[in-house]
């Protein structure tokens, strides 16, 4: 088995892939339905199992990830690309209204080659489109960061809203701590819990460890 396939298979079926996408469910209709046109053709990078784009309502899905095993779990409706984010030529240029990634930045080796996703995610924006980015912050998370063997660059809501500017973005939104570091182990996810989380921002301040960073490509 591919070693990003078997990495993805361990990580999402230890939290269980149903819980996930229950929780995704909740998240998009209550929340990220608001960030996101309904007619807006939308891509999601690093898409893993889709948990995002299966549930999130728009007029066009698309997918990008380097794992060939993601291409099963995302739904019919989506476009799926088997890619890396640092080549999104298949996108096409000012092709998208919105572009969304959680849990990915992480991932990438280096500055350089988050500057390199970056550039490509401003290419296939159209202009006033948007970059939604999800991820742990470092501030918050610094001691569970490092139990994920592929965890490389450390991020924070601030280090990655100015890296965003360099590449071009304005930024519309910094949650510094959002939702929790991870899906498992004990945290409760009931549905009425997940709601009421989302409801109650002071929650997210106590139990927050990811940050919400919405940038947007100028029209220009």
């Amino acid at each position: 088995m591919d070693t990003l396939a078997q990495l993805y298979q361990e990580r999402f079926e230890s939290a269980g892939i149903q819980k996930r996408d229950r929780v995704w469910k909740i998240l998009c209709e209550d929340f990220f339905s608001r960030r996101v046109p309904a007619d807006a053709t939308v891509l999601d990078l690093a898409c893993g199992y889709g948990d995002f784009i299966n549930n999130i309502s728009c007029g066009r899905k698309c997918a990008v990830d380097l794992n060939p095993d993601a291409r099963r779990h995302v739904g019919s409706d989506v476009e799926f690309t088997l890619s890396a984010a640092t080549d999104l030529s298949a996108i096409g240029r000012n092709a998208v209204d919105v572009v969304f990634t959680s849990n990915f930045l992480e991932h990438l080796k280096d500055k350089a080659e988050c500057d390199a996703v970056l550039a490509n995610v401003f290419d296939v924006l159209k202009p006033g489109g948007r970059f939604i980015v999800l991820g742990p912050n470092i501030r918050y998370a610094y001691r569970e960061y490092w139990d994920f063997y592929d965890h490389y660059l450390p991020l924070s809501d601030l280090s990655l809203s100015e890296g965003l500017r360099l590449a071009g973005f304005n930024i519309v939104e910094a949650i510094p701590r959002f939702l929790p570091y991870t899906m498992n182990g004990r945290t409760p996810t009931a549905d009425f819990l997940v709601k009421l989380y989302l409801r109650l921002p002071v929650a997210w301040r106590v139990l927050g460890k990811q940050f919400l960073v919405t940038a947007e490509k100028p029209c220009r």
